[in-house]
């Protein structure tokens, strides 16, 4: 199998296959090819190929020499046969590469992945990407072929731009010290980039060099005055202003790197084994959908022991696919039946979201803020177990739209109902036949077949709540001879 081809044009160019280096040929094929390679995966028309050539003036038998430059280059490549490299493609051709088969599509994967690690605050992450992605230059592109002068100008600008973006993002890390000497040199090749000039400053000023930052800034008003008659810009100014000052917000400001924190996965365990109750989970799926018109918030509401956490933790573990950006649980009652304070429980929600500890408010307003800010745009689940009233709940509603919430509670939590617009369902107790089902899961079809009369007195006492039935179930399991009067049934 032929090694892949690799393509460079972020420099002179060049093909590569496997460690050999490839001739192209001359300046009308490089020119073809570097067209190309700049629009990797996209169909160049012969004409622009044309304009890469002869930059203006082509002659009559243009068409037919492009084509020729490509059978050359094909041929130089060793693209022969299906699949080709180099492919015709109306109104003209495409070089297809992978991701990493051409430096210039790299380039722009790794200034992609930089954006990315920015927008989630790990700056350390994109300097890593764009120091790897300045590291892809081999020199100054195109410079033999004056057809493409507009994208080698493109090529440069996005130097550039990554070169200013990676300063900016150093000079936040507190690292001026590597920046200074890359910076002097854009400064030295591109006078007139202030952005540039005002880090170099920046830098130049951090490292003590103050004198030399305000020499920085004199040269710039010269530059700018000589070359486009105009005063340096705002930024420029401010910054002049601030180091003339010792302005102490010039120093390099203390930061903690954001910490990855895992997705809150806080569901307990679903009572197994589980049966019945198909009406109930297709009632909290139409209450719960993706639809823009659903509730979004249920009330389940019965009798104590009734199965209404069992079923809540039953619908949730089986949609969890629908909530990628975490599900938080919490019990509103503690182990001795005390009610639990909203914010007690929004502090360990707001360490589950991967607010630190420290950035926790301690007004419940403004903890109540954060809690909806950090939830606003997840799609997250919310599972209230327990409940005592609507004073106890509503701070721990999430207000985005995505958001699902469970609550459950013994009462009807009619509040909640008609302030929230939540969806109420009233848990029954199971159907006789679904407790016979949840009596043949627990002890075995064998079991409740043989010891019929006394499965019939545990589904009896049971009178359909599951909870006292799994007790009565877990008895004989560990004690096969326990009078089943020893159940407990609910008050």
């Amino acid at each position: 199998m032929a090694e892949p081809m690799e393509f460079g044009i972020l420099g002179p160019i060049r093909a590569v296959r496997g460690a050999d280096e490839l001739r192209v040929g001359g300046p009308r094929e490089r020119a073809v090819l570097a067209s190309l390679v700049f629009d990797a995966n996209r169909v160049v028309s012969v004409d622009r190929l044309i304009e890469a050539v002869w930059h203006g003036d082509p002659p009559a038998s243009a068409r037919g020499q492009i084509a020729i430059c490509v059978s050359r280059l094909r041929r130089a490549l060793g693209d022969t046969g299906a699949g080709r490299i180099i492919a015709t493609a109306s109104p003209g051709y495409v070089v297809r590469v992978d991701d990493d088969g051409a430096d210039w599509s790299r380039f722009n994967s790794l200034i992609s992945r930089a954006r990315a690690c920015v927008a989630r605050d790990d700056l350390s992450g994109a300097v890593a990407s764009l120091r790897e992605a300045l590291g892809l230059w081999r020199g100054v592109p195109f410079e033999d072929l004056p057809g493409l002068r507009a994208e080698a100008v493109w090529l440069q600008s996005a130097r550039l731009d990554a070169v200013e973006t990676c300063a900016e993002l150093e000079l936040r890390l507190g690292l001026h010290y590597r920046v200074g000497k890359e910076l002097a040199a854009i400064v030295a090749e591109h006078p007139l980039r202030e952005r540039a000039r005002a880090q170099l400053m920046l830098a130049q000023y951090r490292s003590g060099r103050r004198a030399e930052a305000l020499r920085t800034y004199q040269d710039a008003r010269r530059t700018l005055i000589e070359q486009v008659g105009l005063e340096p810009g705002p930024e420029l100014r401010e910054l002049h202003d601030k180091i003339l000052r010792d302005a102490p917000v010039l120093l390099p400001q203390p930061r903690v790197e954001a910490v990855p924190v895992a997705v809150p996965s806080q569901l307990p365990r679903q009572a197994l084994p589980f049966a019945g109750r198909e009406a109930e989970l297709a009632e909290l799926d139409a209450a719960l959908g993706g639809g823009p018109d659903v509730p979004g918030t249920v009330v389940l509401s019965g009798p104590g022991e009734v199965g209404k956490t069992a079923l809540a933790l039953r619908w949730a573990h089986q949609r969890i696919d629908r909530f990628p950006d975490g599900q938080l649980y919490a019990d509103l009652v503690d182990d001795f039946g005390r009610p639990v304070s909203p914010m007690v429980l929004l502090d360990r929600f707001l360490r589950a979201l991967g607010v630190p500890g420290g950035s926790i408010p301690d007004d419940p307003g403004e903890k109540v803020a954060l809690y909806r800010s950090s939830v606003a745009r997840r799609r997250i689940l919310v599972v209230l177990d327990d409940a005592v009233d609507f004073a106890q709940v509503r701070p721990l509603l999430p207000g985005g739209p995505h958001s699902r919430v469970i609550v459950t509670s013994r009462g009807p939590m009619a509040e909640l109902v008609a302030r929230q617009g939540a969806y109420q369902a009233l848990l029954t107790p199971l159907r006789p036949e679904e407790s016979w089902q949840l009596l043949s899961m627990l002890l075995g079809p064998h079991w409740v077949a043989e010891e019929r009369h006394e499965a019939t007195r545990l589904v009896g006492l049971s009178d359909g709540y599951p909870l006292p039935l799994r007790r009565a179930a877990a008895e004989v399991r560990s004690e096969p001879h326990l009078p089943a009067t020893r159940l407990r049934v609910p008050a």
